[in-house]
């Protein structure tokens, strides 16, 4: 599905992220963990195509879309929820998913009606200003807006970041269905190791912008994962 090979980026002159290379296969999620400042957010954003790759390839579904412009991979099945809960605070929810919804006729309102499956909570909320709700309650409806799009892949930087335990499972319940019911591939943020590594398939573990680790998830990599992290 997605695979980057030797990929490094950054900002201006400054090289952020050196040599990375993973690969997400279809149906399944890639966690990428690290500290504050390890490079994860700016790795993200070279996928998305937000920052230039300066050496390395980044391919999507057997196309090389390492100097495809962003709107160009959003179209070819990418999906992307940056960190903060963002959406337009003084639309309500429904307007916020209908914005999306509007652009795709018939499959737009088709698949906001499974979005709001997979987030039952915000049916009650659809006519509440996004900037009123809770942090969970943004970040599910940042999740339903990227869903609208048709996604073969979504990538998620930091989902659960200050947001509350019981609205933190229902996340990761929706992310699972993702999975399993739809086929889509993840690839996620996430400094809470044990969150991340229950639903990832593989992990990376980034330390200065260097891949330190990697691994198979699930809760025996737990320890592995936060080792590397502690270095």
């Amino acid at each position: 599905m997605l695979q980057l090979d030797s990929v490094t980026c950054g900002y201006g002159r400054v090289s952020v992220v050196f040599d990375v290379s993973l690969q997400v296969p279809d149906a399944q999620m890639v966690a990428v963990l690290g500290n504050n400042g390890a490079g994860k957010t700016t790795l993200l954003r070279a996928v998305m195509g937000l920052l230039p790759v300066r050496t390395g390839t980044i391919t999507f579904d057997g196309t090389n879309i390492t100097k495809m412009p962003t709107n160009k991979r959003v179209r070819r099945g990418i999906a992307y929820v940056p960190q903060g809960q963002q959406s337009f605070g003084q639309l309500t929810a429904r307007e916020n998913l209908k914005l999306i919804a509007d652009h795709h006729g018939a499959a737009g309102a088709r698949r906001m009606a499974e979005a709001l499956d997979l987030f039952p909570a915000l049916r009650d909320l659809l006519g509440r200003r996004a900037g009123l709700l809770s942090g969970g309650q943004r970040q599910q409806l940042a999740i339903a807006r990227a869903l609208i799009t048709g996604p073969q892949l979504i990538v998620l930087d930091e989902p659960t970041e200050g947001i509350q335990p019981n609205v933190v499972a229902e996340i990761q319940a929706a992310i699972s269905t993702m999975m399993t019911e739809s086929g889509i591939s993840v690839l996620m943020v996430e400094q809470h190791v044990g969150y991340a590594l229950e639903m990832a398939s593989e992990f990376i573990v980034l330390a200065s912008g260097r891949v330190v680790s990697t691994g198979q998830g699930g809760a025996d990599a737990v320890e592995q994962a936060r080792a590397a992290m502690a270095l």
